[in-house]
């Protein structure tokens, strides 16, 4: 990256600025919930609004840049934002999500008369605003940051339902991703001081490639500590805090658990070996192969996990685990069509699965019911929401008409090109085993009968803040799909592009 292609603006910081200072509105109109969710809907829209104004200025091959410290007392260390394809994928994707989230919100919670509505909202604004400063940092010491906020905020929302239980999966969630933050703090601190920089650079740190072969184990060392400082990509054997924060309301499991908290992780994964590492010191020291045998392991036992599960939630938080390893597999080929498929996957398995998650939260508002034994004949009586869902779980296995058949394709392709027909098989099985848990759902719910009191129990669709929602994410994984087969150019022009842009920079 050189001087010229970076433009210096203050749309990142007025981005970050907009969750931030709802989160403040929101407390100072506690006592007025239409005012204060309107603070919620007004800043998810500005912040989409500016984050996608700097969509042509990338897709020129430019970063954004805005350094609010460009001086701090460690050489070499500014503190900012940068933002390229690959973090305005992300900011796209989360800041988008939260306006439709924040609608279901509404719908949610006042139809559960949940208590806490505004710690709640305040949470949420200050969680996003952690996600996106995660996505447009300008290098690893300002990521740490928005990710130990990240953590911190999201925590209150874990444990909302204040029972035992939800404390008990508030401690466990504290546990692993703070333990999680000491491992990133070190590594970051090694980096530095072995090349004197955090930043992220296309193709990886060169000053770092050149320690590659008097290093080695040092270098080793080094990566596996990324690793585990970004647990919230929920890699087995350090994943059991995922499922167990599916105790938190839906709106919280589908954006925070299913986009940002988890997205973040896969997120700083993939900027690890494209943008720190680079794919020709992966490959020099076989991580490449390492990293990609976790996530085999990962995708197959998660999947096994997610087949035995009755409670609905708890299986579309194994199925987010197995889908987290897709994007991590598709790192660790270091070949382009399997990065490629690794960055589409981020906003396309996003807009899937907080489909799912939309649609698990509005049975369960409507029918009263979490687990999948119990939702016979609910197809039936809630016909959009299953139409959803049953889309959207269509295209988690990589059938269409949904989105996932593409990013799918492309880590396939991405096997290949690596000759690692292993691999292809791994992909394969997972597909297949992620038939095998989701078919149920949808022939429990069209085809089964209700059982006992269910019977008798009248049911309507969701209230309109919850259907519209979830409906719209739906839409939008078909379009993703039309839109790249029929080669139309509507949404290509504004994402797939960025993609290649990418691509272009780190492989």
């Amino acid at each position: 990256m050189t001087e010229g292609l970076i433009v210096s603006s203050y749309i990142p910081l007025l981005a970050i600025l907009c969750p931030a200072t709802a989160a403040i509105l929101i407390l100072l109109s506690s006592k007025r919930p239409n005012v204060r969710e309107s603070w919620t809907i007004i800043a998810g829209i500005l912040q989409f609004s500016l984050i996608a104004s700097m969509i042509p200025t990338v897709l020129d091959k430019k970063v954004v840049q805005c350094l609010l410290f460009p001086q701090t007392m460690f050489e070499g260390i500014a503190f900012g934002f940068k933002v390229d394809a690959f973090g305005l994928i992300f900011a796209l994707t989360a800041s988008f999500l939260w306006i439709l989230v924040s609608f279901y919100s509404i719908g949610y919670m006042r139809s559960l008369k949940e208590h806490a509505q505004t710690r709640y909202y305040f949470c949420f604004a200050i969680a996003i605003f952690g996600a996106i400063g995660v996505a447009m940092s300008a290098n690893l010491l300002s990521m740490y940051v928005f990710f130990e906020i990240l953590t911190v905020s999201t925590y209150p929302l874990v444990i909302h339902e204040q029972s035992e239980e939800a404390i008990r999966a508030g401690h466990k969630y504290f546990a692993y991703l703070l333990t999680a933050g000491v491992f990133l703090l070190f590594a970051i601190m090694m980096t530095y001081y072995l090349t004197g920089t955090t930043d992220f650079t296309n193709g990886g740190i060169k000053a770092l490639a050149e320690l590659g072969s008097a290093y080695k184990l040092t270098l080793i060392i080094l990566f596996f500590c990324f690793l585990l400082g970004f647990m919230k990509a929920a890699w087995m054997p350090f994943h059991s805090w995922l499922p167990t924060a599916m105790i938190a309301p839906t709106p919280v499991s589908a954006l925070l658990h299913a986009v940002a908290v988890v997205k973040a992780g896969v997120f700083g994964i993939v900027r690890i070996v494209c943008y720190i590492y680079g794919v020709e010191l992966m490959t020099s020291l076989y991580l490449g192969i390492a990293l990609a045998c976790i996530a085999g392991f990962t995708m197959i036992v998660a999947n096994l996990f997610a087949i035995a599960q009755d409670n609905l939630k708890r299986r579309l938080a194994y199925s987010t685990i197995n889908q987290l390893s897709y994007i991590i597999l598709g790192a660790a080929l270091l070949t382009s069509n399997g990065i490629r498929g690794a960055m589409i996957h981020i906003p396309f398995h996003g807009f899937m699965k907080i489909t799912l998650f939309l649609c698990a939260g509005a049975i369960m508002v409507v029918t009263g019911k979490k687990n999948i034994s119990e939702m016979g004949g609910v197809g039936r009586k809630m016909p959009v929401t299953m139409l959803a869902f049953t889309i959207t779980a269509f295209g988690m296995c990589g059938i269409p008409p949904a989105c996932g058949f593409i990013s799918k394709w492309f880590l396939c392709l991405g096997t290949l090109q690596a000759h690692e027909i292993v691999f292809l098989f791994v992909l394969l099985t997972a597909s297949l085993l992620d038939v095998v848990y989701f078919f149920p759902i949808i022939h429990t719910a069209f085809f089964k009968q209700p059982e006992g009191e269910a019977k008798a129990m009248e049911v309507k669709e969701a209230p309109l803040f919850m259907l519209i929602p979830l409906s719209i994410t739906a839409i939008f994984s078909v379009l993703f799909l039309l839109d790249f087969i029929l080669g139309l150019n509507v949404i290509s022009m504004y994402f797939y592009k960025l993609v290649e842009v990418a691509l272009e920079n780190v492989i």
